[in-house]
């Protein structure tokens, strides 16, 4: 089973959650009446959580429960000119984030080398078929890239725009889910080249990029986003 590319991720969101703690700490001891409830039960029972887009809108779950998932990432061929393994890289990330909010994955080596196997592959439930897979997410990329726009060198804000869905093996590969992509990250301010590598930039971009894919698939907490900011 694949293990997650960055073991510091959730030590940073828990550190934002104890963050939100803290100042709900400071609020309850200025405020009274119904608004310490809230902040009361907010310290007990943590950060109200977010229902996963996929669970709200079919009735289904993928997490903790014996159904498998495989993922797989299209790029156009013009994409891959400046971004060779960007099909590979996006899955990857992706179903590492699932693997670790106990969501039961196909490893995407296995996945990767069948495609390479099955260049003509078409449908997803071709994919599912052949590794006994219940979905297949597809993630379908249109652009991707790394630099602030208008700022070819200097400033890293990467963005991705696409698409995810989800096809149900089950009822012959039917699409079951979509999604619209859009995605920008750091969220408001971009970051300077001189202060990291292209490499270690594109790393935490795809990080992030799997985190929100994630998010429609695997409960998330009001406050995720926050370090996301620069």
């Amino acid at each position: 089973m694949p293990s997650a590319y960055h073991p510091l991720a959730a030590v940073r969101r828990g550190l934002l959650r104890l963050c939100g703690v803290a100042a709900c700490l400071a609020c309850l001891f200025s405020t009274s009446g119904c608004s310490q409830l809230v902040l009361l039960g907010y310290l007990i029972g943590g950060p109200p959580s977010i229902e996963p887009a996929f669970d709200a809108e079919t009735g289904l779950t993928m997490t903790g429960v014996e159904k498998t998932v495989a993922v797989v990432c299209y790029a156009p061929t013009e994409l891959k000119w400046n971004f060779p393994n960007i099909d590979d890289e996006v899955a990857a990330q992706v179903t590492y984030r699932l693997f670790e909010h106990k969501v039961k994955v196909v490893e995407p080596d296995y996945i990767r080398a069948w495609v390479d196997e099955h260049p003509d592959w078409e449908l997803a439930s071709e994919i599912g078929e052949a590794f006994k897979a219940d979905y297949v997410i597809e993630i379908e990329l249109e652009s991707f890239s790394l630099f602030e726009e208008g700022n070819s060198t200097s400033l890293y804000r990467g963005r991705t725009a696409g698409f995810v869905h989800v096809s149900d093996i089950s009822k012959d590969g039917e699409r079951i889910f979509s999604k619209d992509l859009e995605f920008a990250y750091p969220t408001r301010v971009p970051r300077s080249a001189y202060d990291q590598s292209l490499l270690t930039f594109k790393r935490d971009y795809l990080s992030r990029l799997a985190e929100k894919i994630g998010y429609m698939f695997h409960e998330s907490y009001s406050g995720d986003e926050i370090s996301w900011a620069n």
